[in-house]
């Protein structure tokens, strides 16, 4: 509903019945919103008061103020959003008007709505990932390994121009065994892009290692090679140069590779390429995920491409990949009984997820132009608003648009956005804040950070004006079109003298 539609449910308690009538029917809600001289809430009118009115006969040119009614149910801005469809239970109504502090109606929720949530990245399955997994249960080969796990890093690799990869369980888990094919150990130092989501250096944890988080830069909102710079240069005086780099490639657009893989190589530091949210993104013509000496890619269920769960590790280096796929099997040694030497894990993909993954990778560039779609949608729907920015796409890059994100820039930057999301959120559609950076995390407290500049810290002010809009490759157009009636009205209000500190 858009702010033209919305307006059009409120009426004067001063307009007639037939007047009334009108109204209902133009706006087609079942629901008329009555206001007093003030703008404030009065009433609901609906069809079945209407009809009451007309069994009494009721002169339809007298005044709705003198028709018998209750005071209106309604759920006041700052109430929870989960406490609208209890209201609706409760009380037996189908819609519900949300007001403001003083009693003015800012929003009307729809039951219909809250039963037809849109997500923000749901899984997008088809029908070829079917026969794969029909030929798993056909073959029997529903144990960790199989022809499908073969297949789907073969099938990956190739995709992406590099020499190998190994399917795991996990992004997570392709992360940590990087780290310790890089040599990461307890009491090492690892870089990290700090603006990420925590599976990024969960592992650093894992591995006893301490980290050291860097700031984006604002060009693309990935790794600053600025802040990377005096990050190295901090640790050369320290005497504790990392042991490696973990570049995230954010919402589905790379790092400056060319900006950032020159430093790591003045210092001898190797780079783990975390891709887990770019995979189908390109640099320079060249895929994203293998740039570093180890690249990894996640199958989450909201990712681009999904296998429910699921990650891949990647790299040129055959004894590297080797190495990974036999610690993701508990490091078991080739002898005819259960022989160990070192700590294994159990990080092996299952052959029927892995029959899911190829059929997901045969319609990855699908995958791709649709979110590219999808955001084009926005960027058109929405560019007449001055307040709003979109994640940049640098020259040379080509971001998949994993998730369409947006910036409300500005004073109160992060009450306009708990208002935006705040407001989606009453009409069932998922939006989120962008990452909140690990160094404000309070898992990570006291360790060290390189902001971008002095007195810049790029991830913090992403994190208080960014939001994730719905980027499903499986978004219909009539569910898009949805998101941008309720976003426009929510920016309108965000944007309203008043309405933020209200928030």
């Amino acid at each position: 509903m858009n702010e033209q539609q919305f307006h059009a449910l409120c009426v004067p308690a001063t307009c007639t019945i037939r007047e009334a009538l009108d109204a209902l029917e133009r706006t087609a809600k079942g629901i008329l919103l009555v206001l007093d001289s003030k703008g404030r809430l009065r009433r609901t009118l609906t069809d079945g008061d209407l009809r009451r009115a007309a069994l009494a006969r009721t002169p339809e040119d007298a005044f709705i103020a003198t028709l018998p009614g209750q005071p209106p149910i309604t759920l006041a801005e700052q109430e929870p959003v989960g406490r609208a469809l209890a209201l609706m239970d409760e009380h037996q109504i189908d819609q519900l008007p949300v007001v403001d502090a003083e009693g003015r109606p800012v929003d009307l929720v729809l039951r219909r709505e809250l039963s037809q949530r849109i997500w923000l990245s749901s899984p997008h399955l088809g029908e070829e990932e079917t026969a794969f997994v029909e030929e798993a249960f056909r073959t029997n080969w529903i144990a960790p390994l199989g022809p499908h796990v073969d297949g789907f890093e073969r099938e990956l690799a190739a995709y992406a121009h590099i020499g190998h990869a190994a399917a795991l369980s996990s992004g997570t888990a392709a992360i940590h065994l990087g780290l310790l094919l890089l040599g990461v150990r307890p009491g090492d130092t690892v870089f990290c892009s700090s603006l990420t989501f925590v599976g990024s250096c969960n592992p650093i944890l894992y591995c006893g290692a301490q980290p050291v988080f860097i700031d984006s830069e604002p060009g693309s909102w990935n790794l600053s090679p600025q802040a990377l710079e005096r990050a190295f240069e901090w640790a050369r005086r320290e005497g504790r140069l990392p042991r490696c780099v973990i570049v995230v490639n954010l919402y589905g657009q790379s790092a400056d590779m060319d900006a950032l893989l020159p430093l790591c190589e003045r210092y001898g530091v190797p780079l783990l390429e975390d891709a887990a949210e770019s995979l189908g993104a390109t640099y320079k013509g060249r895929a994203s995920g293998t740039f570093g000496r180890v690249g990894v890619y996640s199958f989450n269920g909201n990712k681009i491409i999904t296998t429910s769960g699921g990650g891949m590790l990647v790299s040129d280096d055959a004894d590297l990949v080797a190495r990974a796929r036999k610690l993701s099997t508990q490091a078991r040694e080739p002898a005819p009984h259960y022989e160990h030497v070192e700590v294994g894990f159990n990080y092996r993909m299952s052959n029927v997820l892995a029959g899911i993954g190829r059929g997901q990778l045969r319609v990855l560039d699908q995958r791709v132009q649709r979110r590219r779609e999808v955001f084009e949608t926005y960027r058109q729907a929405l560019a007449d608003l001055p307040q709003v920015q979109w994640m940049p796409q640098p020259e040379g890059m080509r971001s998949t648009r994993w998730l369409t994100c947006m910036l409300l820039p500005g004073p109160d930057a992060s009450a306009r956005r708990d208002h935006v999301l705040r407001s989606l959120e009453r009409h069932s559609i998922e939006a989120r804040p962008v990452w909140k950076p690990m160094h404000l995390q309070p898992l990570f407290r006291g360790a060290p950070y390189f902001p971008h500049a002095e007195r810049e810290d790029v991830s913090a002010r992403l994190f208080a004006a960014g939001i994730c809009l719905p980027s499903g490759s499986n978004l219909a157009e009539e569910q898009q079109a949805r998101v941008i009636d309720h976003l426009r009205r929510a920016l309108g209000r965000a944007e309203a003298p008043g309405a933020a500190a209200a928030v």
